[in-house]
């Protein structure tokens, strides 16, 4: 099954909910007026894509519709449809991974996927041919090591870690320093899933931050927040969170497969100006995407 078959059936109960309501717009207007650019508003906020980009997506929408002398129903909905990938194609999806080592720092709440969305990234990687490390920087949750042991080894890559309780930022210098001597391409760090409120933690995050900064300088460095796609709009609340205290490069954007609330993706890319970089798909190992506006923008209203 190719990504845009996975796509689309992940995106079933989200496209369910969005499309039924564009089409339902749809119906119940005879000709391309004002009225209807409101209700597709009212539609796309309904979605959870938010009330500030559900105004700016149809802006655009009516100054295209306009601009072209857009009178037909459909050419409105390919227009939308347009009009979405651009949105959430404003930023490079691509991972910045020029230098070696590379690293990929990973954080977000507990419970939003990061550990398996870690296995699943060093699998990728592990097949575009890179040498990749897993470091096992969540020291404080009871048996993380031991998830992102196995994981690890489902990626079939080597794994980084030191006794339970050990401080994170030494586990992440240690680890940066094994991956400078073993000539990896690529190292994925796991962080503890702090909670925002939880300022302790986040200074923690903070301080792992500036030991990457300070051995791994010149290296690219991506920051990848992992968003549990059900939770919708209260996506865009931990991504402003943590940005805060990290750099944030990117979004991992897990669990859209089991949501209704997928168009909140279109709101925080929008919002944030932060790029998506994978999207879950499912929970198999080859289930996490690199991230593709244009199709997730069809597969939204695929039928």
């Amino acid at each position: 099954m190719g990504f845009f078959d996975k796509l689309k059936n992940g995106l079933t109960k989200t496209k369910n909910a969005f499309n039924d309501r564009v089409n339902e717009v749809m119906a119940n207007f005879r000709k391309v007026d004002e009225e209807l650019m409101e209700s597709l508003e009212e539609a796309l906020i309904l979605s959870d894509v938010g009330v500030e980009p559900s105004q700016r997506i149809i802006e655009k929408l009516r100054q295209r519709v306009k601009l072209e002398k857009i009178e037909d129903k459909d050419e409105v909905k390919n227009a939308l449809i347009d009009e979405l990938a651009k949105e959430l194609s404003k930023n490079d999806s691509s991972l910045k991974l020029d230098s070696k080592p590379s690293i990929i720092m990973m954080v977000g709440v507990n419970g939003a996927g990061k550990t398996t969305s870690i296995g699943k990234i060093a699998y990728s990687l592990k097949n575009e041919g890179k040498k990749v490390l897993c470091v096992a920087g969540d020291t404080f949750r009871a048996a993380a090591i031991e998830q992102l042991e196995e994981w690890a080894k489902r990626a079939e890559v080597p794994f980084f870690r030191k006794p339970e309780g050990s401080d994170p930022a030494s586990v992440v210098f240690d680890g940066i320093k094994m991956a400078k001597d073993e000539g990896y391409d690529v190292v994925i760090v796991d962080t503890a899933g702090r909670l925002h409120t939880k300022k302790n933690l986040m200074d923690e995050l903070a301080k792992i931050q500036r030991i990457v900064d300070r051995e791994l300088d010149s290296a690219s460095q991506e920051v990848l927040l992992v968003l549990d796609g059900t939770t919708g709009q209260n996506m865009i609340m931990q991504a402003k969170e943590f940005s805060d205290v990290a750099k944030i490069t990117g979004l991992v954007l897990t669990k859209i497969d089991g949501s209704a609330k997928g168009g909140a993706v279109i709101g925080i890319c929008s919002e944030m100006n932060i790029p998506i970089k994978y999207i879950g798909v499912g929970e198999k190992i080859d289930d996490l995407q690199k991230f593709d506006a244009s199709e997730f923008a069809k597969a939204l209203f695929d039928e």
